[in-house]
Formats: structure tokens, C-alpha cells, sequence
């Protein structure tokens, strides 16, 4: 036994202190995986090490399928997942992996084909989206758009029958429609619901309002349709910004005299006054000695009224917002679940999770 030796002198006995053992966590990873880009945290077998981008088959919840490494589950990464799905990686993707995954995609477009045929057989009214069938076999999945609830029994019914195995119906919206089909988006990259965005959140037209963009509808929907997803990104930025000026409608006292606030300067920290003789100038809110009343705050979550460029800045007034026009409106997300997987009204041992006869 493994020790540590005590006492030199003869005539005490040699004593051996046993070595506590330690014990290693097995390493984990974040690994991506799925045509949804399904995120979770995946042990190993054994003490096998991956790098990122490291392409591996794994065994997750819904079977055998690959997926890609995209760094080691430390606690800072976990924290940033909202319920990850554990799983296990089994090994990393060989050339005969690859072959088979080749041959697994254009099954799936076949498959695809089969069930666009049964859909204009049916007369069901839905849009097929798309087709996935996992590397192990145990189920294909078939991604659609509809307006309302579809009764899909037959259709699943006669898929299960034709490809041999089990057949779930996943009813998604327009925002997972871009994140399965879309490549680049305007700004010539690819689209980041493709890329790094796990989740996507609502955007509403009070984020581009307060950003200042433009309000054409071709410049701020994107491939989806639907308002960008980075109006998202600097929003909450621009909110702690606003937090910091005087509201519009304020009565303050500067160095110029009293005033009162006309507009806002978000990134310029900059406010847009008119003094008691009816001068409007812009000047810095740390300018702002003191805020005498402050401008109530717009119902409806409405933002502030904002300067623009520098040349209509003197020509910039206090004007109360507008409602959205139909246009632009229909950009917006209906709910906080639009975008999000929604599983059909049926029952999922009826129909949803129809196996193979």
C-alpha cells in the first residue's frame, strides 16, 4: 500500500499513513447538436479530451445523432443554458461516420419528397419545413408551419408505415423556419439564428424605435420576416443610457437658465432643450444642474422623443408617438413563445410519437 513513511529512529517501528485518493470528475462538454442546434451537457466515456469544433457522435435524448464541440462545461458556460439535456459523447466522427451521414442526407430528401406527396394527398393545411431523420434511426422528425391545429393521425399513420420507424410532428414558427432554411442575412453574414443564438427571444418595434432605425420594413425584418434579432443586442444598452437623461417633458435648470427637455441624444448623452425664450439648444446632460419636474413617463411603453443627425437637430420637437402602421406591425412577434418549438394539440401516444407498425 501506497504511503507515507514515519519515524527514522530503529527503534520505533516504521508507520505507513495511508494516501487519501481523489477523485476526477469525468470532463464534460457543450455540444451542439440536431438541425435546431439543440444545445446540452455531455459527458464521456472514459477519459477521453475533445477540442472545439471537434464533429462527434453522441447519444442525447432524442438517440444517436452527431454534433459538434463547442467548449468545456465550466460553470460559467452551463450558467448561461436554460435547462440543458445531458447526454453522453461516444466517440469522435470517423470517415465511416461521415459517408454514412452523406447517405443520411439525401434520405432525408427523399424523405421530404414522400411527405410533401402525403400532405397534397390529405389536403392537410400546413407547410413543410423541413425533414430530419437522426443518425441512429430511432426517429424521423418532420418540422412544419400552421395556422391553427391540424389533425395529422393519417398523415403520421401512413409516414410511419412508409419509412419503417417512429414519426414526430414539431409545429414551429416563423423564426425556427429561418433558422433551419436561411443562409446570409443583409449584413452579409450568415444569419445569426444559424449561428450563436440558442434562443430568440421577441423583438418589438419599441426596440428600433429607441434605436433610431429606420422604420422601413425591406431595411429591418429579416430573412424570417420578422423584426432582426439584433435590435435585441443593444437595446438594454441604450435603456441604461436613457436612464441617465432627463426625461422628455422635464423642466430643468442649467447653465443657460430654465428649460425645458424637447428630446434625447441617447448615444451622444446629449439633450435637446428649449429655454424661456424659446431658444432650443443641445448640451450635455451633465449640463443638467437640476431637474425641477420630471416629464411623465408615455404609457404604453412608448419611447422618448429622440434628436436625429446633427442637421436636424434645431428642427427636432416633441411629437407623441405614433401608432405602428399595419406594415410594420405585422413585423413584430405575436408572443413571448413565437420562434419556440410548440408540440401539436394531439395526444403524443396517439399520433405524436406514432412508432413503426
Amino acid at each position: 500500500m501506497l504511503g507515507v513513511r514515519r519515524g527514522l529512529d530503529p527503534s520505533h517501528p516504521t508507520q505507513i499513513e495511508p494516501v487519501p485518493s481523489v477523485s476526477v470528475p469525468m470532463p464534460q462538454y457543450i455540444v451542439r447538436h440536431g438541425v435546431m442546434r439543440h444545445l446540452g451537457v455531455f459527458s464521456t466515456r472514459g477519459r477521453d479530451l475533445f477540442m472545439r469544433g471537434d464533429q462527434v457522435i453522441a447519444r442525447t435524448h432524442r438517440g444517436l445523432e452527431s454534433g459538434e464541440v463547442l467548449c468545456d462545461a465550466a460553470d460559467e458556460a452551463v450558467a448561461q443554458l436554460s435547462d440543458p439535456k445531458q447526454g453522453q459523447i461516444l466517440r469522435r466522427a470517423s470517415d465511416d461516420d461521415v459517408r454514412d451521414l452523406r447517405k443520411m442526407f439525401e434520405q432525408e430528401r427523399r424523405e421530404y419528397t414522400v411527405c410533401q406527396q402525403e400532405l397534397e394527398r390529405l389536403g392537410l393545411a400546413m407547410q413543410l419545413v423541413d425533414v430530419e431523420h437522426l443518425y441512429g434511426g430511432e426517429r424521423v422528425v418532420i418540422y412544419y408551419l400552421a395556422e391553427g391545429r391540424v389533425d395529422f393521425r393519417d398523415l403520421v399513420r401512413s409516414l410511419a408505415k412508409e419509412f419503417q420507424t417512429r414519426v414526430e410532428m414539431r409545429q414551429i414558427g416563423v423564426r425556427d423556419e429561418a433558422k433551419l432554411l436561411a443562409d446570409y442575412g443583409d449584413c452579409g453574414k450568415p444569419v445569426c439564428c444559424n449561428t450563436h443564438l440558442s434562443e430568440m427571444p421577441p423583438v418589438s418595434m419599441k426596440m428600433a424605435k429607441l434605436q433610431r432605425a429606420t422604420l422601413d420594413p425591406s431595411k429591418i425584418s429579416g430573412r424570417c420576416g420578422r423584426l432582426k434579432c439584433c435590435l435585441r443586442y443593444e437595446y438594454e444598452t441604450y435603456q441604461d443610457l436613457q436612464r441617465e437623461l432627463p426625461p422628455v417633458g422635464s423642466e430643468v435648470v442649467t447653465n443657460k437658465g430654465r428649460a425645458r427637455v424637447i428630446a434625447q441624444e441617447i448615444l451622444a448623452g446629449q439633450v435637446l432643450i428649449e429655454t424661456e425664450d424659446m431658444r432650443r439648444v443641445v448640451i450635455d446632460a451633465a449640463d443638467v444642474l437640476t431637474i425641477l419636474k420630471r416629464g411623465k413617463k408615455q404609457r404604453g411603453g412608448k419611447q422618448a422623443a429622440t434628436t436625429s443627425d446633427a442637421g436636424d437637430r434645431q428642427r427636432a420637437v416633441e411629437k407623441p408617438d405614433e401608432a405602428a402602421p399595419d406594415d410594420l406591425a405585422s413585423l413584430e412577434d405575436e408572443s413571448d413563445e413565437e420562434g419556440k418549438e410548440a408540440d401539436d394539440w394531439l395526444d403524443a401516444d396517439d399520433s405524436n410519437e406514432a412508432a413503426s407498425p
